[in-house]
């Protein structure tokens, strides 16, 4: 299947040009299929094509010398979004040149450029950032939101879990992803206001293409019980962070562990094999890719300091969503949700009429 080229913003994340055409050369010698539209300094990504011959012919550079900073806020790097790479890559997709951007750099500024210039899709209020964690099963869980909506009510978290369930439909092939809201406990009087309002709404809700579960507690979201976890981006944003920082200092510990005597080095060489499949899996360029979801286009934002297999990861991404029909599934689902609404008014105005 011939996809539509993905814009790669070839001067965002830690290491520029080099690590972002590195990793979409990767991504094509996984995927032959794939092509580029490589936006930055032209004569940077000319370079940095000359190792990879599977590049030609698959590539178009469109020149660009301004860069978003990493420190830069969104406000200031909206104004120059004409100018700069990552708003040449995302204005590609709105523009038709593309089918998706792909981007490791400004978070903040790389939301607010593409909610600007792709806008909300109709049903959507806010788009929301997803992104996957490894889990104890052969799946990762969906995660939203991770930090573009710090401040979220009911209507924002229902919207939040039909898009993560299209994405978990996706990427798990399951007809009815599970679907819990993130809470302090699964009891159903805990949490805030809008989590019971929210879990209300899932639960009255028919016809949605997922399996509302309830809540879920943050030391549960890696088990695999769940495969979408759902939450506002404060909250959403502090678990990450404390995930991805236990994963760290779990890999840092072992390493101090096998290192601290001869003993223990000889234990490591025994346990090698275990301890590689642990790195394996906690490493975060294995889950690299998180989508904004929720708009009228598909972008993906790459960490920042991204390994070229990373960023093969997040352009893999960005095809199979464009692959798969991502935004035209939760276009379906959100017109399911307005049908069901209607429906159960329609009877509750009969049930009274009686």
């Amino acid at each position: 299947m011939s996809l539509p080229r993905i814009a790669i913003d070839a001067m965002g994340g830690d290491e520029g040009v080099r690590v972002m055409v590195d990793g979409a050369a990767e991504a094509r010698r996984r995927h032959d299929q794939f092509k580029f539209l490589l936006v930055g300094d032209e004569t940077r990504i000319k370079q940095a094509l000359e190792s990879h011959p599977n590049m030609r012919g698959a590539s178009e550079i469109l020149h660009c010398e301004d860069v978003v900073g990493g420190d830069e806020k969104p406000t200031q790097a909206l104004r120059r979004a004409k100018s700069t790479s990552m708003g040449l890559a995302v204005n590609a997709v709105k523009q038709g040149q593309a089918g998706a951007a792909v981007s490791a750099g400004n978070t903040g500024a790389l939301m607010a450029m593409s909610k600007l210039a792709l806008r909300t899709m109709p049903g959507i209020d806010r788009p929301a950032l997803a992104a996957l964690m490894p889990t104890l099963e052969n799946h990762d869980v969906i995660m939203l939101d991770l930090g573009a909506n710090t401040d979220c009510d009911a209507r924002n978290l229902v919207q939040f879990a039909i898009m993560g369930a299209a994405y978990a439909r996706i990427l798990t092939g399951r007809e009815q992803p599970r679907v819990r809201l993130l809470n302090i406990g699964t009891e159903e009087l805990k949490g805030t206001d809008q989590l019971q309002e929210a879990a209300a709404q899932l639960k009255a809700a028919t016809g949605l293409a997922m399996r509302f579960d309830g809540y879920v507690e943050a030391d549960k979201i890696n088990r695999g019980e769940v495969d979408v976890v759902v939450t506002d981006g404060f909250s959403g944003n502090i678990a990450l962070k404390a995930i991805e920082g236990t994963a760290r200092f779990v890999t840092d510990l072992l390493r101090a562990a096998f290192t601290s005597s001869i003993r223990s080095k000889v234990g490591f060489l025994v346990s090698r094999p275990a301890t590689e499949l642990l790195k394996h899996h906690l490493d975060p360029n294995n889950h690299n890719g998180a989508v904004f979801l929720g708009l009228n286009g598909v972008v993906v934002k790459s960490h920042g300091s991204a390994s070229a297999a990373g960023v093969a990861n997040a352009v893999a991404v960005a095809a199979r969503l464009l692959e798969e029909s991502l935004t035209q599934r939760i276009a379906a689902d959100l017109a399911e949700l307005g049908e069901a609404r209607l429906r159960d008014g329609d009877n509750h105005t009969a049930g009274a009429a009686k």
